[in-house]
């Protein structure tokens, strides 16, 4: 079935090369295709295995016939397998070929999250307008990995990590499956337990005592008798993912989840023209570090913290991600309008989070595109001159009184719920 091509809220590809050691040492020694491959073991310099210590790092699907598995006792295998060729595990082969594969990735989207060499998640959901719909992103990257690098992988396509990596896993090697929105707890009812990632042998067994050994068993059962069996926090996180619901996001490595400043003011200020003033050089120091880094948010986030210590946050999500001081300075302020009681304010901080990559968006506002030049020659004049040598005025930050209410930040898709702490 072809998921509704608007439907996809969120779309992660869970990409995972088939027997990934074992193929590269096939394609670099083609006497060894079609053969069972056991990669492991210590060998000497004439390639001779010398000893049968250590575990199976990785086997051909050839090899996986008679029963050999990675992490294997390397003895064992060899009793199974006696006719595998064993050869030595060479991480630069492996490390050659996964950065020519994940290069291929990050040029359909910046978000990879790589979990090793052979295995990573990809959120397409900004990619879908480039490059079409999650399945045919699936599709693409498949053939163009096996055109570059000669190497098979299995796709699992879905709205959730989970999801996406039980359906990887479903028919390797060189599997395709694709879970449309809406179908995730009924692909995963009928699996056994032992599918779900993060579900291991002991909390398989304590499900079993319940009679439990399907997935919809599990999603079936009241959440605080799985929390009960297996504990609130570990219990809550399995019985959530059996019914495909996991809000775990993409995380690439090296990027902040937030770019945020706040400063404590050393006298209490009650006066809003300081404020902004003062929102006016957060906000160019939140945006001048998201330009740096070539990223752009969705949200914006307001924290106050009053004299008496009572502190709170607010935010509000963007129609489009963001790095521009005006529109951070703005935001930041009208957020402050929609919640300051006027009692003298102690802390003021803005932060951006729901980061994207800069390079793979694209401005269409001409007004945008001139604010985003401007934003790049006040980065140069305060790289040179200092923070605080040059910035907006008011009326080009933004920053004039507005009649703006908890309302407008409902209308535009805000939170105006926030907390405190003493």
């Amino acid at each position: 079935m072809q998921p509704d091509a608007g439907a996809w809220p969120r779309a992660i590809i869970h990409l995972d090369l088939d027997a990934f050691y074992a193929s590269v040492e096939q394609l670099r020694r083609p006497e060894l295709r079609g053969r069972p491959v056991i990669v492991g073991g210590v060998h000497d310099a004439n390639g001779r295995v010398i000893t049968t210590r250590g575990v199976v790092s990785a086997a051909s699907y050839e090899a996986r016939r008679f029963g050999v598995h990675s992490a294997m006792p390397l003895a064992t295998a060899m009793r199974l397998c006696p006719q595998a060729a064993v050869v030595p595990v060479d991480f630069t082969a492996y490390r050659e070929k996964s950065a020519q594969i994940f290069a291929i990735a990050r040029a359909v989207t910046p978000l990879v999250e790589p979990l090793s060499l052979d295995e990573a998640y990809l959120d397409v959901t900004g990619s879908r307008l480039r490059f079409g719909e999650p399945q045919d992103i699936a599709a693409r990257l498949r053939d163009e990995i096996l055109a570059t690098t000669e190497l098979h992988a299995s796709f699992g396509v879905a709205t959730s990590k989970v999801v996406a990596k039980v359906a990887s896993d479903l028919r390797k090697p060189r599997g395709f499956v694709v879970v449309p929105p809406g179908e995730e707890a009924a692909f995963l009812a009928p699996l056994p337990v032992r599918r779900l990632p993060g579900l291991g042998p002991a909390a398989e067994r304590a499900l079993e005592g319940l009679g439990i050994t399907t997935l919809g068993q599990l999603a079936a059962l009241p959440r605080e008798v799985v929390q009960r069996r297996l504990g609130e926090h570990a219990g809550t996180s399995l019985w959530d993912r059996a019914q495909g619901v996991d809000g775990g996001e993409v995380s690439v490595p090296g990027r902040p989840k937030s770019v945020s400043r706040e400063e404590t003011f050393f006298h209490d200020v009650a006066d809003r023209a300081v404020l902004a003033e003062q929102m006016r050089h957060l906000a160019a120091d939140v945006g001048r570090r998201l330009r740096q880094g070539e990223w752009r948010g969705r949200t914006v986030t307001l924290k106050l913290r009053y004299s008496d210590f009572t502190t709170l946050s607010r935010q509000v999500s963007l129609p489009s991600p963001t790095d521009a001081d005006v529109l951070i300075a703005g935001t930041g302020m009208r957020l402050l309008d929609a919640c300051w009681t006027g009692d003298p304010v102690r802390l003021l901080g803005v932060g951006v989070s729901s980061l994207e990559d800069a390079s793979q968006l694209d401005l269409f506002d001409a007004s945008l595109q001139r604010d985003e030049r401007l934003d790049h020659v006040l980065d140069q004049l305060r790289s040179r001159f200092g923070d605080r040598a040059v910035h907006r005025g008011a009326a080009t930050a933004g920053l004039r009184d507005a009649d703006f209410r908890g309302d407008d930040l409902r209308r535009l898709g805000g939170s105006d719920e926030g907390h405190a702490d003493r």
